[in-house]
């Protein structure tokens, strides 16, 4: 190989490492959140959903009305409320095993219904399936279990 050929191959290679880069950094946001428009008003989307949340198994310990929340210092967003919801089989694969216990900064899940300016309404989460895709151990399987069962929930309401 001659030191033009060399030459041509590093930098084709570093172009290449560049590019992607680029790409990446540009798509991985849109890929590691969800957002689909609710075929409902926020209340109702908000009822529909607990109702799937109750009929597919799943517990929803937490509630976060953000909305009340910033109201209290006297700030006036939308309509928003932050859903925790967990299935106790798929945590307790992670929380009885010392080394997937790194994850539990993302459990329980969490989904969110809001209301834009336009009165439309829309649910958002974090791709759970595919960020555990990046994991090792248990925890590719819980995560990509537990992102099937939690979109079933959400198909009650999304379009």
């Amino acid at each position: 190989m001659t030191k033009k050929n060399i030459l041509s191959g590093v930098i084709g290679l570093i172009v290449g490492c560049l590019f992607m880069g680029i790409l990446i950094y540009n798509i991985m946001p849109n890929l590691m959140i969800i957002e689909d428009e609710s075929k409902y008003g926020f209340e109702e989307s908000v009822e529909k959903f607990k109702e799937a949340v109750k009929k597919h198994g799943w517990k929803l310990p937490k509630v976060h009305d953000l909305q009340k929340t910033m109201a209290k210092f006297e700030k006036n967003v939308n309509k928003v409320q932050v859903f925790e919801i967990c299935h106790p089989d798929h945590a307790y694969k992670i929380l009885s095993r010392d080394a997937e216990r790194v994850v539990t900064s993302l459990m329980p899940c969490r989904v969110s219904i809001y209301e834009r300016s336009d009165k439309k309404v829309y649910v958002s989460r974090m791709n759970s399936g595919l960020m555990g895709k990046m994991m090792s151990g248990i925890i590719p399987e819980v995560m990509s279990d537990a992102s099937r069962e939690s979109e079933e929930i959400i198909d009650a309401i999304i379009e």
